[in-house]
């Protein structure tokens, strides 16, 4: 890694955010691989890979939620920080960053509402229709 290189260097395994906690930047990957993790009890589960170019974080610029997820380095990494005051002039000097984040959400929600969409099918067939007749009586 270039050692004049804006951002941090976090090396391998090192958490850049953890779920759980409050957040008020995003991060975009400049260098390197991170894996996304969710918590649920003893067991935690691999839900995605990031990747040079990749950012995550996004929401906590909106909303002061917790992280829904541990973000950590596979292998050294750098990362860029960015806060909300910084999205913002960014934003301000060039207004296709704005809408290639939207567009990154979009594509994000449709993904997790196929996924669901697949979730509940499946659940459907391995329980008989059941899902879909308790669906259908609360309606």
């Amino acid at each position: 890694m270039k050692p004049s290189a804006l951002g941090r260097v976090y090396e391998s395994g090192e958490a850049i955010v953890r779920q759980g906690e409050v957040g008020d930047c995003m991060y975009v990957i400049q260098e390197g691989q991170l894996e996304v993790v969710e918590r649920g009890g003893d067991t935690e589960v691999r839900v995605g890979v990031l990747s040079e170019g990749d950012f995550f974080g996004e929401m906590s610029l909106f909303e002061r939620e917790v992280r829904s997820a541990t973000v950590r380095a596979l292998g050294q990494v750098r990362v860029l920080t960015v806060d909300r005051k910084t999205l913002m002039r960014r934003v301000h000097e060039d207004p296709s960053l704005a809408f290639n984040l939207l567009r990154t959400m979009c594509q994000r929600i449709r993904r997790l509402n196929h996924e669901l969409q697949q979730t509940c099918a499946r659940l459907d067939r391995t329980e008989g229709g059941a899902l879909s007749k308790a669906t259908e009586e609360r309606a």
